[in-house]
């Protein structure tokens, strides 16, 4: 048995309910990690938003990085035309990233949501221009991607 104090404690899922991983008696517990079937009902809403915040935050990514940067392998294209296209891919990331900051404030906090959207930026950025702009991806980017993402751990901290 283990002592007062000792073994798994209950755990607040994004700021809504508690997750005691002893209710499951191990179902759906893997290395300590739990799947959301295995969590009650309420944690298992709130999991749900926020995997579709990110879900949104993702896509929206994806449309602001073409807007702001898919142009630059187009150079000889009109600058007023390319703007005009930009703004039309931009009302698409529109359509993504309000949804996605209305769903998700709450469970997370302002600055939770625009950490997450700066690490998923980051990623999809990282991809983009390895992918699409056929640019290197050098080392100190990286080591600054990483900095930037280790905010991620300080916001999301409590402290």
């Amino acid at each position: 048995m283990p002592g007062e104090g000792e073994g798994p404690q209950p755990v607040v899922v994004g700021g809504v309910g508690t997750y005691n991983p002893l209710w499951s008696a191990g179902v759906g517990l893997l290395r300590g990690h739990f799947i959301p079937d295995a969590m009650p009902a309420q944690c298992r809403a709130a999991w749900r938003r926020g995997l579709r915040t990110v879900i949104l935050l993702t896509i929206s990514n994806l449309f602001m990085t073409f807007a702001w940067y898919g142009h630059l392998k187009y150079k000889s294209a009109p600058l007023f035309r390319v703007i005009l296209i930009s703004w039309g891919i931009a009302f698409l990331e529109y359509c993504f990233q309000v949804p996605a900051n209305r769903i998700g404030h709450g469970q997370f906090s302002a600055a939770q949501l625009k950490i997450i959207q700066e690490a998923i930026t980051l990623i999809v950025f990282s991809g983009f221009s390895v992918l699409y702009l056929k640019e290197s991806l050098r080392w100190n980017y990286i080591v600054g991607f990483f900095l930037i993402l280790a905010a991620v751990f300080v916001i999301f901290k409590k402290w």
